[in-house]
């Protein structure tokens, strides 16, 4: 519904005249005010008589906006003093010609100021062909631009599984086979269906204002913007929940998985989450009724019966203080520093980032890079792991080196930035709220508001009629999740419980739920926060609460304090970085790189380190420039080489080859070289070659009728001049081949066990760096205790 809003010319909203405003109808009246769609308001129900006219019109006023104007007595003295009272311009024209003409009641529609309401009783036909007629009367047809543009609001599929892009044209003209992007992607658009209920007829064009359905399009998303639209920010309403997925009896959680992705193409509000460790799906969801569709729409669609857990809350976690994190990513031959200032933003405003560095500090490029990388990863908290929020990150200051760095350098150096300063920051624990409103017996109010207190919500009476009580407030959404049984139970049916989300705010039991989740930030490798330094040709770990005793560039918020102490209008002095010189820069090269070389008859003199440097970043670099280097991998040879990828291809081609790609992205996490996974066409359906990136790694499915062979030969022979090429195969024809081109080879045994002695390395290198927590008796006593036990003791051994 509200991907939905966005692309309306006018807003038709109905109104139990039976029960009145409720809760869910100020959350759509709220969402209309912000995607600024006018609105017709029919009351419906107005045949069981609980509510009278005047008492609904006051509830609209109140609740939803001065400016709702009964239509039902158009044309009338009474109706016309109404309407002049919504607007300014309005009441001029009202004073000086005792009417106000059609034109003028449009416009005041269409830009928000009126909202017509109509009663009458859908059921019995009462008052809805007045409404139908002031619809046509008052509402005003958009003007629509020549350029082509269209709003995506809706995916779906049809009997068949064509997936299917529904989107209204707000400019221009589409036609079958024209060809439409969003600026990242383009695609061609196979067939236009005008829908008609679960009917359709298909079209060669769709002019502005249709509301169509597109076939051929497979990477569209709701609310993306095509053509000279632009695209929506996320949706107002985000999940608050999350439950993990039960599947039937002996069916594996991965074959679930993709029929859940197939949903969350076609709901944004849904999220699905592989947990690849406890191979587990987890879904976020708004609430149980939501729940409820997601379980039917699984056994309709897809014939499988699955069930969920009980559930549990999404915390977020923010700042309350503001803090300089650093980064410093410098292993052999990289080099990246990162400084961002991090402040607490106003609740409800989200991430938010900027750029306060001048191109004299850090390049324009390296600094939209960085940007660039902050924002395309889902930042969590050292709390309980949840995403961070309300917080602007600022990029104030940064270093690179002219020859070593490299863009990846700049992702980890921020990364790194950002959960240093989030450790180094006083955090704060969030939780979402409910905004509610209860109805219930005015003898049982005493017993709401205190069950609301114990809940740590808050609550006030907004009105008492006819012995029914009103209680208006909010509380925590973990509280109150379940009161709407408690409700039903104490009033014995009577009560209501309306609720909706407001957003996040502190955590009312924040020690309680820390403890249960149990995360420590630490232990986490996946987000470091510590960085990496060069020392003598070598790189080595630093911790987090000691980066900045190491980092090259002085702190932005020590020079920002020391700016008022400066006398004479003169900055203070900035604190000199003290660099390693050239000369012992040389002898460490002399040491370590050139130290196998051997005598040659003729002596060239190396590069020196103050040659090589364009600013002195620290002890990196070299006199000679490294190739960069490729492994190419013979995907479907490596799979039925290794025992567990073929058994494993027996049963599952696709998870095969993923759990291939998933071990050859983790060995690029660690090595620097380029990988490209080389699959054959024959293998994959597909007509042209194609070139896609999974994680960190290249995956190249060949065009039809070419082989992997073919692809890793023609690749070697046209690059080993630039890169220093290694190619992964057991295919003995294919290495004499790969060896004639100057290429180096590994079979298949050789990469498994490159793989496996790169991860013992990685984890050697982790435990290594693990501080030993001891939890003994003994630490635990003071000093005077500790020497009168170990006295007591010699003189029980002398005995």
């Amino acid at each position: 519904m509200e991907r939905t809003l966005q692309v309306l010319d006018y807003a038709i909203l109905v109104v139990s005249g039976a029960d009145g405003v409720q809760g869910h109808t100020r959350t759509l009246w709220r969402l209309l005010a912000m995607y600024g769609i006018p609105a017709f308001i029919f009351i419906n129900k107005m045949d069981l008589e609980r509510f009278g006219r005047d008492q609904l019109m006051n509830m609209l006023k109140n609740q939803l906006d001065e400016g709702c104007v009964d239509f039902g007595q158009a044309g009338t003295a009474a109706f016309f003093e109404q309407l002049a009272m919504c607007d300014e311009g309005l009441m001029e024209t009202y004073l000086m010609a005792g009417r106000i003409d059609t034109h003028q009641i449009k416009e005041a529609i269409r830009w928000r100021r009126l909202f017509p309401c109509f009663f009458g009783s859908a059921l019995r036909l009462e008052g809805v062909e007045a409404f139908i007629r002031g619809l046509t009367d008052y509402a005003t047809a958009p003007v629509y631009p020549q350029e082509f543009r269209a709003k995506v609001f809706k995916i779906s599929r049809d009997e068949k599984g064509n997936r299917l892009t529904h989107m209204k044209i707000t400019g221009g003209r589409l036609k079958v086979r024209d060809v439409l992007s969003n600026g990242t992607w383009e695609e061609k658009v196979n067939q236009i269906r005008i829908y008609s209920g679960r009917k359709y007829r298909a079209v060669s064009k769709a002019d502005a204002g249709t509301v169509c359905a597109v076939a051929g399009l497979t990477r569209s998303r709701p609310g993306d913007g095509l053509g000279g639209e632009e695209t929506s920010g996320r949706p107002v309403l985000e999940p608050v929940l999350t439950y993990q997925v039960i599947p039937p009896e002996g069916c594996d959680p991965k074959v679930i998985l993709p029929k859940l992705r197939q949903v969350e193409e076609e709901d944004p509000e849904l999220r699905v989450v592989w947990d690849e460790k406890l191979e587990e799906i987890r879904v976020q969801i708004m609430g149980e009724v939501q729940l409820e569709i997601l379980k039917s729409l699984m056994q309709s669609r897809f014939g499988l019966v699955i069930s969920f857990d009980s559930g549990r809350i999404l915390y977020k976690e923010t700042i309350a203080s503001v803090v300089e994190g650093v980064g410093h990513f410098e292993p052999l031959r990289h080099y990246a520093e990162v400084h961002l200032l991090m402040e607490p933003g106003e609740r409800g405003s989200g991430l938010r980032y900027a750029v306060e560095c001048g191109d004299d500090v850090l390049a324009r490029n390296w600094k939209n890079l960085i940007m660039s990388h902050l924002k395309e990863k889902e930042h969590i908290g050292v709390l309980t792991g949840s995403p961070v929020t309300d917080i602007k990150i600022t990029l104030v200051s940064g270093r690179a080196h002219v020859k070593h760095t490299q863009g990846d350098d700049f992702r980890e150096a921020a990364w790194r930035a950002v959960r240093q300063g989030l450790m180094e920051a006083e955090s704060v624990l969030l939780e979402p709220y409910y905004s509610f409103q209860l109805e219930l017996p005015e003898n049982m109010v005493g017993r709401a508001m205190s069950d609301i207190e114990k809940m740590h919500g808050t609550s006030r009476i907004t009105r008492i009629r006819d012995g029914i009580a009103v209680l208006e407030g909010s509380a925590p959404v973990a509280a109150m999740r379940n009161y709407q049984k408690d409700v039903s139970a104490y009033t014995k049916g009577i009560g209501r419980l309306m609720c909706q989300i407001v957003g996040y705010g502190p955590c009312h039991n924040a020690e309680e739920v820390i403890e249960m989740i149990g995360y420590d930030p630490e232990r986490d490798a996946e987000n470091p926060a510590g960085s990496v330094f060069c020392s003598n040709g070598a790189g080595f770990l630093v911790s987090w609460d000691k980066v900045k005793e190491y980092m090259h560039i002085e702190s932005y918020l020590k020079s920002e304090r020391r700016l008022p102490e400066s006398t004479g209008g003169a900055v203070a002095e900035q604190k000199r970085e003290k660099w390693i010189d050239s000369e012992e820069v040389d002898r460490i090269f002399q040491r370590t790189f050139f130290a196998n070389q051997g005598k040659k008859s003729v002596w060239h003199r190396p590069e020196t380190a103050s040659e090589g440097l364009a600013e002195p970043p620290s002890y990196t670099g070299g006199p000679k420039e490294p190739r960069e280097e490729y492994l190419l991998v013979d995907g479907y040879n490596i799979i039925h080489a290794w025992p567990e990828l073929k058994k494993l291809a027996e049963e599952d081609m696709d998870a095969a080859r993923t759990k291939l790609l998933d071990e050859l992205s983790k060995y690029r996490g660690v090595k620097n070289c380029r990988i490209i996974a080389v699959f054959d066409a024959y293998r994959v359906e597909r007509h042209k070659e194609d070139v896609l990136d999974y994680h960190n790694i290249h995956v190249v499915y060949t065009r039809k009728a070419q082989t992997a062979d073919q692809y890793i030969e023609r690749f070697a022979h046209d690059n080993q001049r630039k890169y220093d090429i290694t190619v992964a195969t057991s295919d003995h024809l294919q290495q004499v081949i790969i060896r004639g081109a100057g290429c180096a080879i590994w079979s298949a045994n050789d990469l498994l066990e490159e793989l496996i002695r790169t991860n013992e390395g990685v984890l050697r290198t982790f435990r290594e760096n693990q501080i030993p927590k001891r939890d003994s008796l003994k630490d635990k006593l003071s000093d005077e205790t500790r020497q009168r036990m170990e006295s007591f003791i010699r003189e029980e051994d002398r005995r």
